[in-house]
């Protein structure tokens, strides 16, 4: 099954590129804040296919997924944050759209690498989420989720290797540093400055629901990500 969305009226696009850059902020929030939930699936094949861009959220349990999710979309359950991390087990969907426009959709994969998991079900995650980050066509980004006091864990490491080449051939990829209000302002700079050698030509950037740190940088980001043709056009 297809998804035949209707178009999103460019003068719109337009104006927000033009603007001053709190302007364009403010329009890539509200453009989140339309997020709605579409489906949900427990395996890739369940998934609907569609011809508008998607991007994906992913990191280890506890990382503050959720908390960003709903945070980006001013939604306080949008994404479900379980009280057991890791027992979340669906890909979830959220379209992005005003008033019958799906333009975007956000997807929530499962966090991953929880100790109380049984091994089986970790396994089985990992080659979903794997098999979806390679095979999923219309993917334009992916949103790594890290706590910056850990670093990247060893199931980072893997996911970056897997995603690697998709990254090269032009696949929009960002590390969000979540938590940052847990640091101080001299230990932000050395998270953001060794995520960056890490990220493998991805961008970083630091987050923190309670300070509201690096909240409109994101949205406009995935704002753009989602709207490259008019991003990328002259204002």
């Amino acid at each position: 099954m297809t998804n035949n969305t209707n178009p999103v009226a460019p003068q719109a696009l337009s104006a927000a590129i033009a603007a001053p850059s709190k302007s364009a902020a403010t329009v890539a929030s509200g453009w989140l804040h339309t997020a709605r939930f579409l489906t949900t699936a427990p395996q890739l094949h369940f998934l609907p296919k569609l011809d508008v861009p998607e991007i994906a959220f992913v990191g280890r349990s506890n990382a503050g997924k959720s908390t960003c999710i709903n945070t980006l979309t001013q939604q306080k359950q949008l994404a479900f944050a379980s009280k057991k991390p890791g027992r979340t087990q669906h890909i979830n969907l959220f379209s992005l759209g005003k008033q019958g426009v799906t333009d975007a959709v956000l997807t929530d994969l499962p966090g991953y690498g929880y100790a109380a998991v049984p091994k089986q079900d970790k396994i089985r995650w990992q080659q979903v989420m794997a098999n979806y980050l390679v095979t999923r066509e219309n993917l334009k980004g992916i949103v790594l989720m890290c706590d910056p006091r850990h670093g990247l864990t060893e199931l980072d490491e893997v996911l970056l290797e897997v995603i690697r080449p998709r990254v090269e051939q032009g696949l929009n990829f960002l590390v969000v540093l979540t938590k940052a209000d847990k640091l101080t302002r001299s230990e932000q700079t050395k998270a953001l400055s060794i995520m960056k050698l890490q990220a493998g030509g991805g961008e970083v950037r630091l987050f923190s629901a309670p300070k509201r740190q690096g909240i409109d940088e994101i949205a406009l980001l995935l704002w753009q990500w989602a709207h490259p043709a008019v991003t990328s056009s002259p204002a």
